[in-house]
């Protein structure tokens, strides 16, 4: 299990927005408090599997912990929009870079291809997620997710507005790929019964 510091690395990204928003030995005090408050949870939930990890060590810990420090010292508007903006500045550099890829030959069809071996890999049972799974086609994939532990953690952890952000980077990651139309038409974090997948190469 990695520690609070070394996971912290990692996000750098949400750091550096906490920069523009407040001076900076406030941001650095309010980071080490995050790193504190971070150990705490990887102590309470130091029985997950490696799967659940991948999840909650890469994106739901760290960014629960910097979200409530934030909130002591803030409001939560302002809590809400450094995590938001942060996660909109990644995960748009990430659909950009992946859209990138999209433009080399036969690329679009491997994307595709690779997501039923990668969600039983990443997002399945062993991850945590429990799964709706559609028959197979040719050019397309189709999944629900009924159970999902970024809205289970975000709750247990008081935060369960957080899980929308996640929900949202999908569209920023995969929403505007040339050649692939991805789309969603709710998703559990904003109420919905699940969060439907549905890539398609066009």
């Amino acid at each position: 299990m990695k520690t609070a510091k070394q996971i912290l690395k990692r996000k750098r990204f949400i750091k550096e927005e906490m920069d523009r928003k407040f001076p900076q030995f406030l941001s650095d005090d309010l980071w080490r408090r995050a790193e504190i408050r971070l150990d705490g949870i990887l102590k309470k939930y130091d029985s997950l599997t490696p799967g659940e990890r991948i999840h909650t060590e890469r994106n739901i810990f760290p960014s629960a912990a910097i979200y409530m420090s934030l909130c002591e010292m803030t409001s939560q508007e302002n809590a809400y929009e450094v995590i938001e903006n942060a996660a909109i500045r990644n995960s748009t550099e990430i659909g950009r870079k992946l859209a990138n890829l999209m433009r080399l030959l036969g690329m679009k069809n491997l994307f595709v291809a690779i997501w039923h071996p990668m969600v039983h890999h990443i997002f399945g049972q062993k991850s945590g997620f429990k799964n709706v799974f559609y028959p197979r086609k040719k050019g397309e994939y189709r999944m629900d997710i009924i159970a999902c532990p970024y809205c289970r953690y975000f709750t247990e952890l008081g935060c369960p507005e957080l899980t929308k952000i996640f929900c949202t980077n999908d569209d920023r990651c995969y929403g505007n790929l040339p050649g692939l139309e991805f789309k969603r038409t709710g998703t559990l974090g904003t109420g919905a019964d699940c969060c439907d997948f549905y890539l398609r190469k066009i």
